[in-house]
């Protein structure tokens, strides 16, 4: 199967030495297109997911059937190796059995399953807290249960390190890595000697949701066994963006020759594969 060669070809490189920044994706064009810009790995998360379908903001009010689906076109569009964002697998650990199922199936390369208590309970007052250990441990085990496919990769995430400290963020990816997951992904990490200590303590790849400027040095997170390191989801915003300038420019009177930044055609042939198009239907229709 397709998917399985991504998935190997993910696997490999976090068995590797270098630290990789993956592509933030959220679409079939914005997936085309990191792959034709050489991104090894395409990044879907859930607040990403939640803002393209169904234009919310990261509340866990998007279902797993609406995030799958669209993990399954982002997919089908090219060959990238996506990971994504499974939040907390969408409840309790038979959900989270179940989500794995449904990602597996839509082609993703790897997935993440959060130990935050999500949806955010009531009286919380906005502030994340975690599940117990014990309750994660179930959800990383019953994520390896609903694995069908062995290359897919399944990694543990915590905020432990923004949210309880260091000292449970260890004690976590030490459970999470008994369990069976294949890497530990950590939000909240702001200190060099964070790192080294995950490092000291677990023996699977890393992954970090993002860290300081200063600390975004490839080459150091890599001799500390980070192998994925998210920088931000800025394509999407940028599109945003650039939607908002280009309608609010139309809706001024600006005329549609007279505007910035529009795509020329040749990229637009690129990215909506138009030359293989072209081709199968004169292969295909005898045009």
């Amino acid at each position: 199967m397709h998917w399985t060669k991504r998935r190997e070809r993910f696997r490999a490189l976090i068995a590797g030495e270098q630290c990789v920044h993956p592509g933030s994706v959220y679409d079939a064009i914005s997936a085309r297109i990191a792959e034709d810009l050489g991104f090894e790995v395409g990044m879907f998360a859930g607040s990403v997911g939640a803002m393209t379908v169904i234009g919310a903001p990261d509340l866990i009010t998007l279902t797993l059937t609406e995030f799958a689906q669209q993990a399954y076109r982002i997919c089908r569009a090219g060959d990238l190796a996506l990971l994504v964002d499974a939040d907390h697998g969408y409840g309790n650990a038979l959900n989270v059995k179940r989500t794995v199922e449904e990602l597996e199936s839509a082609g993703v390369a790897a997935l993440t399953i959060e130990d935050t208590d999500l949806p955010q309970p009531y009286g919380s007052g906005g502030k994340a807290r975690l599940i117990p250990l014990e309750e994660g441990v179930g959800k990383m085990k019953a994520a390896l249960a609903g694995r069908q496919d062995p290359s897919l990769v399944v990694a543990g995430r915590t905020s432990a390190p923004a949210i309880t400290g260091m000292d449970d963020a260890i004690a976590r990816a030490r459970a999470y890595e008994a369990a069976g997951v294949d890497a530990i992904f950590l939000v909240g990490i702001t200190q060099p000697a964070e790192i080294e200590a995950m490092h000291r303590a677990v023996r699977i790849p890393i992954f970090l949701g993002g860290v300081p400027a200063a600390m975004r040095d490839r080459a150091l997170l890599a001799r500390h066994g980070v192998r994925i390191c998210l920088t931000g989801h800025q394509p999407f915003m940028a599109g945003v963006r650039a939607v908002h300038a280009t309608l609010k420019a139309l809706r001024a009177g600006t005329a549609p020759e007279a505007l910035e930044g529009v795509a020329p055609a040749e990229l637009m042939r690129a990215v909506t594969r138009e030359d293989d198009h072209k081709r199968w239907t004169r292969e295909f229709l005898g045009g």
